[in-house]
């Protein structure tokens, strides 16, 4: 092999500062089927400090649409996502919270929002969407991703518009309808507004990904500087 491959993050170098990512304290609300891929994305990038936060179980549909194992049936989502994050890399640090996200919990320094309904973003918005540096929030229905990220003053005025009536949500909870492919594609644009924000590039407020359809789109206002 040759010797400058032994450094897993060889090829990544200049995409991804190693040294601010291994600094910050990173949480990820809900490990369904975004948060899931979202906090393997961050172990296999170079994250140190994670905190997992569900109250959920793992059951037999999760496995179909959100990447759980057969050996994870009936465990929290939490430990189990755990377990896979230490198997790419056990020195993560790693809290796991098997409860619903509660005001005056730690989120740190960066928070990927993955729950499946606008009241629960909304309260998690609340009490901690302007203590964090980033934040970052998916949303999935079938094949149409939406993301929006808040890195400074416009984010942190524009976000909020989004947190509209869950009664005028798209019908049925992000969960409703999902496959693998359209989590793991909106964890990577999650993750990829996320690296932005580390070279200290702009990121885009508000980004809608319709997968049947081939579009992409960027909201206005279009760009947020970290």
């Amino acid at each position: 092999m040759n010797g400058s491959n032994n450094n897993r993050f060889s090829r990544q170098e200049g995409l991804v500062p190693r040294e601010r990512l291994e600094s910050l304290a990173i949480s990820v609300i809900g490990v369904g089927a975004i948060g899931r891929q979202v906090a393997l994305q961050l172990a296999s990038l170079g994250a140190r400090h994670m905190t997992l936060v569900d109250f959920d179980a793992v059951e037999e549909v999760n496995i179909t649409t959100q990447g759980y194992l057969w050996e994870d049936l009936g465990k929290s989502k939490v430990l189990a996502t755990a377990q896979a994050i230490s198997r790419i890399d056990s020195n993560i640090e790693v809290n796991q919270i098997c409860a619903r996200f509660r005001p005056g919990l730690f989120v740190g320094d960066a928070i990927f929002c993955c729950v499946d309904s606008i009241s629960a973003r909304g309260a998690i918005w609340r009490s901690a969407g302007k203590n964090t540096q980033f934040w970052v929030d998916g949303r999935m229905l079938g094949e149409v991703i939406r993301v929006l990220t808040v890195a400074g003053e416009e984010g942190q005025a524009y976000y909020p518009t989004t947190l509209f009536a869950q009664a005028e949500a798209m019908a049925g909870a992000c969960t409703a309808r999902g496959v693998i492919y359209t989590a793991a594609i909106a964890a990577g644009l999650m993750t990829g507004q996320f690296t932005r924000w580390l070279r200290g590039l702009p990121v885009d407020c508000d980004l809608s990904l319709n997968l049947l359809a081939s579009e992409m789109t960027v909201a206005e206002p279009a760009r947020i500087t970290a």
